[in-house]
């Protein structure tokens, strides 16, 4: 059994597709809420809150291996009741600040959960994303509403990494051998700014969308409400106040991990366009 954590969300969901169509089996999702999943056919569902790591056990009864996200709750209790449930091997999602800004907290945050799934006992393969592309997303109220797209660091490119193909490197690194043991950086196949970002959305959507760059102050003000202020300085940072060539390599992790080339940006556009309509 494998179970797939944050079975709705942007990586989970396209993970469990992918295993699904695999023929890779069985399998089972996580999700708060069960009444709003929805999974390939034969694919388990199983309710359970990160928050409270005791209704994660029905979920991880019988689980061999574990798709995770860092963060998501209590890890040290998540990760201790998986390997009281018998689980071996768990993949995990960090992120690649913990390399190329490991002085930043939640860097430190992830790199802690790192630490305590190495020193758990069970086999592991962690996997280091980029910026994902489905951060554009935060600008998606926006551009419903035609309103002008407001952005710090307009022309600071960043090799954004669709999601899905997180969930390719995942579901090798599931499925096959030779991964257990391997940290991995991964980002998309070119830099793209923010500004390409809303172009190739207003391509998509046939019609302009205005954008304006706006100060790190001002961005700092809208982003702390709901991130906090540590988090929106992290965030400022990693996308242009404070990048470095670590963070802008290009790398070939994924096409080495999968076989398959990484999605460029335009890609994810035209599969979520909807959401910009």
């Amino acid at each position: 059994m494998i179970l797939v954590t944050g079975a709705t969300g942007n990586i989970g969901s396209a993970l469990l597709k992918e295993l699904h169509a695999c023929g890779v089996g069985p399998l089972r999702g996580l999700t708060r809420d069960a009444t709003r999943a929805s999974f390939p056919e034969g694919v388990e569902v199983s309710e359970g809150d990160f928050a409270e790591t005791e209704s994660l056990k029905p979920a991880l009864d019988e689980a061999h291996s574990l798709f995770l996200a860092s963060r998501m709750g209590p890890d040290k209790d998540i990760l201790d009741a998986t390997r009281q449930a018998g689980v071996k091997h768990v993949v995990l999602v960090s992120s690649i600040t913990v390399q190329t800004h490991p002085h930043l907290g939640p860097a430190r945050e992830n790199l802690a959960v790192e630490h305590l799934l190495k020193d758990s006992g069970m086999t592991w393969t962690i996997l280091r994303p980029t910026q994902f592309a489905s951060n554009a997303l935060w600008w998606a109220a926006s551009i419903r509403e035609r309103h002008t797209v407001r952005v710090p660091y307009a022309d600071t490119g960043l090799p954004t990494i669709h999601p899905a193909d997180i969930a390719s490197v995942a579901r090798v690194a599931l499925t096959e051998p030779g991964h257990q043991g391997r940290t991995s950086a991964l980002t998309g196949p070119e830099r793209v700014t923010a500004r390409q970002q809303v172009e190739a959305i207003a391509a998509a959507l046939g019609r302009a969308v205005p954008l304006a760059e706006i100060s790190r102050e001002e961005a700092h003000r809208h982003m702390s409400a709901f991130l906090g202020d540590e988090t929106a300085d992290a965030v400022l940072d990693v996308t242009g106040g404070d990048v470095n060539d670590e963070l802008l390599t290009v790398r070939d992790t994924v096409s080495r991990g999968t076989g398959s080339p990484a999605r460029p940006f335009r890609q994810w556009v035209s599969e979520n366009v909807a959401a910009f309509r």
